[in-house]
């Protein structure tokens, strides 16, 4: 190999994790994150981590320490993405998962930009296992060549690369906390009835509420509730690009799309299709496979489409403020109501009745307009968060892969 040139088994160690046994209630639920394929998005571990204990770590899993990478080798999932998170934390992660650990700790970023970088390559290096899942060979992965200049050069590179991934995390953390502020709001208003004191209370099919509140059902709400079709039951085809299409695996944890795993279709296909055209402002609802995600449509997705296992929710703004809507799904008025609810079939789903009889307290009078004027700011700042969060992974993934080859000369440029 050339003297810029290292293969990525020279600098890592990897590691592979592993599950313990889920017939010993002794392994799972304790305070140790467990990770797997299902709880892991592009760059970041989601709500799905499930908790194993002392007991459970010893039996076969593994601990991941802070400062090495995980890095998803198998799984269905790496045909939409490639998972590579920076661990800041000590977890647990299982056998389809591997742990790549730097040989020399201040290398570590570098390598972790590296992996980030190289998305689009493992992507062709896919193999297919016998149950139709996504595979990335090991031995392959530690033989490949990573640009390796001297240890100025790789400095100067973390150095630009950091404050990218830093500002998107930020931007997560930050939208985190006013979800939770929503959260918080809604109890003291539906929960709590905190505005309320004084106020006479009425019976309702959830109990005793303030007579200011009444619960109206979904479908009264909104224009339309509906869902979308597979172009190809209609004789359509996928395109390159073109409209989006939007299938549930591009709606995430935190209620934003992830733009790389949009289909496309044509013109002519998103006609034919015109029940599921998306509208901004439209709450988007998983009705199938993984039930209950879902994101409110922003300009920014348009034009669009969807398929069956997405439901459009698209609410009448002269009875309800999109903003207020997503308010309730946020902090989970729903949950409940629609677990309750679910069909068993292939896969688990909720019918377009269930989802429009959906009970939705509303308020009567100054109290909408004053509940309102509270969560519309914070749901606007939430989405200027996601716009700019796209914008800098634009950034990253078009500038990494420049300063991972050598392409931008270093040397011409200033790092303060």
């Amino acid at each position: 190999m050339g003297s810029n040139v290292v293969s990525l088994g020279d600098v890592v160690d990897l590691f592979s994790g592993g599950t313990p046994s889920k017939k010993n209630h002794e392994y799972w639920g304790g305070d140790i994150p467990w990770v797997s394929a299902k709880s892991m998005d592009a760059d970041s571990i989601n709500s799905g981590v499930l908790y194993i204990t002392d007991k459970g770590l010893a039996s076969g899993s593994r601990l991941a320490e802070k400062g090495t990478m995980l890095f998803l080798t198998r799984g269905s999932g790496l045909f939409s993405r490639i998972p590579v998170i920076w661990v800041e934390s000590p977890v647990a992660f299982n056998q389809d998962i591997k742990c790549l650990q730097a040989k020399k700790p201040d290398d570590a970023r570098y390598i972790y930009h590296w992996l980030v970088a190289q998305r689009p390559v493992f992507s062709k290096m896919l193999d297919v296992t016998g149950i139709g899942a996504g595979k990335i060979n090991t031995d392959q992965l530690l033989d490949m060549e990573i640009y390796w200049p001297d240890v100025l050069t790789r400095q100067r590179i973390t150095q630009i690369a950091d404050p990218l991934i830093h500002a998107i995390h930020s931007n997560s953390c930050t939208n985190d906390y006013l979800a939770e502020s929503i959260r918080a709001l809604f109890s003291h208003w539906f929960v709590d009835f905190a505005p309320f004191t004084g106020e006479p209370y009425v019976e309702s099919e959830i109990g005793r509420i303030p007579s200011s509140i009444r619960l109206v059902p979904l479908k009264d709400l909104t224009k339309t509730i509906t869902k979308g079709t597979t172009p190809t039951t209609l004789g359509y085809r996928f395109t390159e690009h073109g409209i989006n299409y939007i299938k549930g695996e591009s709606i995430l944890d935190d209620h934003s799309f992830d733009y790389s795993k949009f289909a496309h279709i044509d013109d002519e296909t998103n006609i034919a299709l015109k029940r599921s055209i998306i509208e901004n402002r439209d709450l988007l609802f998983t009705i199938a496979g993984t039930l209950g995600r879902f994101a409110m449509a922003v300009p920014e997705i348009l034009p669009a489409n969807t398929n069956q296992a997405v439901g459009i929710i698209r609410p009448d703004v002269e009875k309800i403020a999109p903003e207020v809507l997503l308010s309730y799904f946020i902090s989970g008025w729903q949950n409940d109501y629609y677990s309750r609810r679910v069909q068993q079939a292939v896969q688990a789903n909720l019918s377009l009745t269930t989802l429009k009889s959906l009970p939705v307290p509303m308020l009567i009078g100054e109290r909408r307009i004053e509940y309102e004027d509270l969560i519309v700011p914070i749901v606007h700042a939430i989405e200027s968060n996601n716009a700019q969060n796209r914008k800098l992974t634009d950034l990253r993934d078009t500038l990494l892969p420049k300063l991972m080859s050598g392409e931008i000369d270093m040397s011409e440029i200033a790092v303060f």
